[in-house]
């Protein structure tokens, strides 16, 4: 009988095992290595696929993986943002994803991470900021800088270098690159500020310029003869805000200063003469000589100001009782304080006036053959009335024969004349503020002759009333009494 020894039946089982795992075979087996993932495509989302100039948003990157598994890039995972114009004029790309709108335009961002590539297109528009209504036509301002005029152009009013009127917005000539401030739009003109000065005694005024019809030297060049285009007055670079009238100018410069040009036959420069004048003509007051101005508006044949005090003062045509003075002759030795309050805004219509007090009460007289004063008559009124009993009022404007208004709310009024739906309402003429719609988002108005224009804190433009010359903008020529929509 074999025998065996201890030390070989403990071995027995340790070889079974051995083999059983693989060990002591001499095999070269190793474990396999895990697949690794690669990545297949990119897709870039933009919060907002159109934005404004000015503005920026972050884009986001996801990666899709071989293995179906998607993650976020970014500049940790070799992730590279570039615009695929290699420029950043319209759009400027930064590392981190974010784009900055530069200027108006289309750009196509590039997500790149180990030569896969994903993109997204934004489109950059210019949202508008500022808009005057004139007698038959409109312009306003864009946030790229840019002016944008539209309506009638029988006398180059537009800017546009032609004299052919435009239900559409075209582009304000302005050389290269302007940079307009703001703009004032009369009868057959315009008057506006652009390129300011950021440094010196000038600081935050801008040089002034004209176009449009030149009759009584309105455009302040120093000649009559029309402009189709804008030319600069004089050259000096401090001018702060501009009011154009029927056929008269007021401006302020940024030491507060009054200066005034164009029509005076009825004294509504208030040189004290009622001689025209082709050059702004600076109007100081014999009683304040000091005195420098908070605002200006520039009606048909009147004026008004407020000083930086908040005094109330008037000159020029009166027939209707326009100054407030309580008379109803012509003002042609100046201007002349009305009472004693504080104001904090006032606006020119044809033959009327509106002001705001500094306590937000509304004030209105003058011409009133259509209810534009809103005191529920229809009687001329001589002096300053008070219009209803709020106390919120924030922004006015008088046209020819119809006011608007903006309250602390931001809701929207108007009253006087609507024969061509110029208060916006869908109704008829009235006597007082009547709000216009539901909306409280709007921010600022504009009353031209027979049309308007306000603008919402999206700071889109909105225009209604008489369209026959194209005033309206909204490539027709179809009057509308409600509001419709200028887009950017």
């Amino acid at each position: 009988m074999k025998k065996f020894t201890f030390s070989s039946l403990l071995l027995a089982p340790l070889f079974a095992v051995l083999a059983a795992c693989g060990g002591g075979g001499g095999g070269d087996d190793k474990p396999a290595t895990p697949a690794v993932a690669t990545l297949k495509s990119i897709a870039v989302v933009a919060p907002n696929a159109t934005f404004p100039v000015g503005a920026s948003q972050t884009l986001v990157a996801t990666g899709t993986f071989s293995d179906g598994s998607t993650k976020v890039l970014n500049t940790a995972s070799g992730l590279v943002w570039t615009t695929k114009s290699g420029g950043a004029q319209v759009v400027q790309a930064f590392s981190t994803g974010i784009v900055t709108a530069k200027t108006v335009g289309t750009e196509t961002i590039n997500a790149t991470q180990d030569s896969i590539v994903g993109s997204v297109t934004l489109t950059v528009n210019a949202p508008w900021t500022q808009v005057s209504a004139g007698g038959n036509q409109t312009i306003a301002r864009k946030a790229d800088g840019n002016l944008y005029a539209w309506g009638s152009n029988i006398a180059g009013q537009l800017g546009d270098g032609s004299g052919t009127d435009r239900n559409a917005p075209v582009v304000v000539s302005g050389g290269n690159n302007p940079t307009w401030k703001q703009v004032a739009v009369g009868d057959q003109f315009a008057v506006a500020i652009r390129n300011g000065t950021t440094t010196g005694t000038g600081a935050g005024g801008g040089t002034l310029w004209a176009w449009g019809n030149n009759q009584n030297g309105r455009l302040g060049d120093g000649t009559q003869v029309n402009k189709t285009a804008p030319v600069q007055i004089g050259k000096d670079s401090d001018w702060a805000s501009v009011s154009v009238g029927l056929g008269h100018v007021l401006a302020i410069k940024t030491n507060g200063l009054l200066y005034a040009w164009g029509r005076n036959f009825n004294g509504q420069l208030g040189d004290g003469t009622t001689i025209g004048k082709l050059v702004p003509t600076k109007i100081t007051i014999a009683s304040a000589p000091t005195a420098t101005w908070l605002a200006v508006s520039a009606g048909e044949t009147h004026s008004l100001g407020i000083q930086k005090d908040g005094s109330l003062w008037a000159w020029g045509g009166n027939v209707y009782g326009q100054t407030g003075n309580g008379g109803t002759t012509d003002v042609t030795t100046g201007p002349v304080q009305i009472g004693t309050l504080s104001w904090t805004s006032v606006a020119a219509g044809s033959f009327h006036s509106v002001a705001i007090r500094a306590d937000g009460t509304l004030y209105a007289w003058g011409q009133n053959s259509s209810g534009q004063v809103g005191n529920s008559g229809s009687a001329n009124v001589s002096t300053p009335v008070q219009i209803d009993t709020v106390n919120n009022w924030n922004v006015i404007s008088a046209g020819g024969l119809h006011s608007m208004g903006v309250r602390k709310d931001g809701t929207l009024w108007g009253w006087g004349s609507n024969a061509e739906g110029q208060l916006g309402d869908g109704g008829t003429d009235s006597p007082i503020p009547v709000q216009i719609g539901i909306r409280t988002n709007w921010t600022t108005i504009s009353a031209g002759a027979s049309h308007s224009f306000g603008m919402q804190s999206d700071n889109s433009l909105w225009g209604w009333g008489r369209n026959t010359e194209g005033q309206l903008g909204n490539g027709t020529k179809t009057t509308s009494p409600l509001p419709v929509n200028v887009p950017n």
